[in-house]
């Protein structure tokens, strides 16, 4: 989610704007490794605290304004953290992520996730959500086909689907109506519903963007410029809303086999 300058407060803003103007802002394409490379050093041998992480970014610049996307690594980090620990037995937990630091890392999470950081510093609470092996069904609801911005450049291989989040909002609040009255409260149902909360959360001039990021690697020439996910998703709400089965099926079951292929690639990694 890239937010104008105007979303955060003034002490944000000169930040921000220092961080462009010494040319500090990272490349989407560079972005993933740092966080990588950040998240796991923070997480080494003998951390027992939180570490103080970088502010950084991904940026946009537009004719009029300048839009900013935090990456929040410290809620990253936390979040890490926690996942290091589950379903690993008690003693190899604490060998890899200490009790002190889990305990940390739960505050820093439970903070975010309660909504007091937005309170107390008047930011929403995580611009970037990430998925590994695939991309969510779900977020394909908040952009349209005609919004896709493909490269093939070698060196500079891109999909990514980008949109004002008000076109964003009332695709998600239609779909989640669809979904609901088609299906109930049913996963996916839920799923659409905290997806389309979290929009409420940016400000009205933001800019949505869906990146496929590392996955272009997976993705031979052909099937990134005949990829039609979100054409699938809204084949499928229209069939839906017109109880129409057959054609919701077709779409789903589309959409399904093609990011099970790419999810299956996993485990010959």
């Amino acid at each position: 989610m890239y937010e104008p300058l105007t979303a955060f407060d003034r002490e944000r803003q000169l930040y921000w704007r220092r961080y462009v103007k010494e040319g500090r802002a990272v490349a989407p394409s560079d972005g993933p490794g740092r966080q990588r490379t950040q998240v796991l050093e923070a997480l080494g041998a003998g951390w027992t605290r939180l570490p103080d992480l970088p502010d950084e970014a991904y940026v946009l610049e537009t004719d009029d304004t300048l839009l900013i996307c935090p990456w929040n690594l410290r809620f990253r980090v936390a979040e890490a953290a926690l996942s290091a620990r589950d379903g690993v037995p008690p003693v190899l937990a604490d060998a890899f992520v200490p009790p002190v630091l889990a305990g940390q890392a739960r505050l820093v999470v439970e903070d975010w996730r309660s909504g007091a950081h937005v309170l107390e510093r008047g930011i929403p609470r995580v611009h970037e959500m990430i998925s590994t092996w695939g991309v969510p069904l779900r977020w394909f609801v908040f952009v349209d086909i005609t919004e896709r911005q493909l490269s093939m450049r070698p060196g500079r291989r891109v999909l990514r689907y980008r949109t004002e989040i008000s076109k964003a909002r009332r695709r998600a609040h239609k779909a989640h109506s669809v979904l609901r009255k088609a299906l109930g409260d049913a996963p996916i149902t839920e799923a659409v519903e905290e997806s389309t909360r979290w929009l409420e959360e940016f400000h009205p001039r933001s800019l949505v963007e869906l990146d496929y990021g590392g996955l272009v690697s997976l993705l031979s020439d052909d099937a990134l410029r005949q990829d039609d996910s979100p054409g699938l998703v809204a084949a499928g709400l229209v069939g839906l809303s017109q109880s129409d089965a057959n054609r919701a099926t077709e779409a789903y079951e589309r959409l399904v086999a093609r990011w099970r292929a790419v999810q299956l690639l996993e485990r010959s990694n």
